[in-house]
């Protein structure tokens, strides 16, 4: 798993990005478990995710931040990206950010996909 950590913070609210190649939806849910483990993680408001898989087609989740997990996955259509889930965790900062969030989880998803973050965690 790839973590490039902390990306954006804004109005208390902060962003990171995770990802994985995948094969089916088993690996998917063994990705978000091992994000989990980290306590942190753990911790978040939302952790929403995207996949498109060869064999299965495109899966989403969108862990109360509804509509993210669509903005994940139109993402990874238009990159051509398959069997690679992306994940985008916040921490709800107690101020609403209205369509702001969206913009934020593209600024995620274009992070991991531009490979920014060369600070960012390998993990098993």
């Amino acid at each position: 798993m790839r973590k490039l950590g902390i990306v954006l913070t804004d109005r208390g609210s902060k962003y990171a990005v995770s990802g994985a190649p995948v094969r089916d939806r088993a690996d998917v849910d063994a990705v978000l478990r091992d994000l989990r483990r980290d306590k942190a993680y753990a911790k978040a408001t939302h952790n929403t995710w995207g996949v498109q898989l060869s064999e299965g087609g495109p899966l989403k989740g969108d862990d109360g931040e509804a509509g993210a997990g669509m903005v994940i996955l139109r993402m990874l259509e238009r990159a051509e990206i398959l069997d690679h889930v992306i994940v985008v965790t916040r921490w709800y900062g107690g101020k609403h950010l209205g369509g702001d969030r969206f913009r934020h989880v593209q600024t995620c998803v274009s992070a991991y996909l531009e490979g920014d973050g060369d600070g960012g965690e390998e993990a098993g």
